[in-house]
């Protein structure tokens, strides 16, 4: 692992670069997660483009923030990625769910130099469950029993993965968890989505509970040059539990953008 400080702190981030060529991308996990997400992305896209993959503030190998829930820790993570953008001359951002929040408030609000983004698993506004923030608060394995039920993070996964998932989860903790769902159920995007002006792809599994494929199909519509992908016998996570499907999709738009 790299790291960039920036902001009186450190963030985390990996490099695998088996490319011929091409411009970096960013790659951002969601509520709960790391850069380990994106395992299959680092082993079988490093060789289209190099693939970049951080620890948002207090996930994995990066500082933590003291910040409140909401806007606040919203933006920063928008500075950690800006960071490691710089650092790495990413041209691309991907965003999952929370990631997906973290891009669209980057592209909108600070306007970085890149040259394409992709929302994977995310939407324009992302209302949590109120029983899910309560167990967040109160009863967080009741939590992650509940996102790791069918058709939430996954349709039907190998247990391989639903085990990486939650040990992900546990190991972030139940304190930065919770502070990223409660940013999530914040946020809010629909009123200016039209200011994203790179070509965007929005992508998710046909199965996805937590953001369904009518966020997606929205997100498609309302920003300007964005189109939408729903992958067959996946839910949330689509880069772990169909990687090969997802691959394809992102390379191809990689392609045409």
């Amino acid at each position: 692992m790299e790291t960039v400080v920036h902001h009186e702190r450190e963030t985390a981030y990996r490099v695998a670069d088996r490319a011929d060529g091409g411009s970096p991308v960013l790659f951002v996990h969601g509520s709960g997660g790391t850069h380990e997400i994106w395992k299959s992305q680092f082993a079988r896209l490093a060789t289209e483009r190099p693939i970049v993959g951080l620890d948002l503030s207090g996930h994995g190998g990066s500082t933590d923030v003291s910040t409140e829930a909401g806007p606040e820790t919203l933006t920063a993570y928008v500075e950690d990625v800006l960071a490691v953008a710089a650092a790495t001359d990413a041209r691309t951002l991907v965003g999952n769910s929370l990631g997906g929040a973290v891009v669209q408030t980057a592209l909108i609000e600070r306007d970085p130099d890149v040259d394409a983004a992709v929302l994977v698993g995310s939407g324009a506004k992302l209302a949590v469950l109120e029983d899910l923030r309560t167990w967040l608060e109160t009863d967080f394995d009741r939590a992650v029993e509940f996102l790791h039920g069918e058709d939430m993070l996954f349709h039907d996964p190998d247990p391989r993965l639903d085990t990486l998932s939650r040990a992900q989860m546990r190991s972030v903790g139940r304190a930065v968890t919770s502070r990223d769902f409660l940013t999530s159920h914040a946020f809010d995007e629909r009123e200016r989505l039209d200011q994203i002006a790179v070509p965007t792809l929005a992508i998710t599994g046909e199965h996805d509970g937590l953001t369904p494929a009518a966020y997606h199909e929205y997100l498609a519509e309302h920003i300007p040059t964005a189109s939408c992908e729903i992958l067959p016998d996946a839910a949330h996570l689509s880069m772990l539990e169909t990687p090969e499907a997802f691959n394809e999709a992102v390379a191809s738009f990689w392609s045409r953008s």
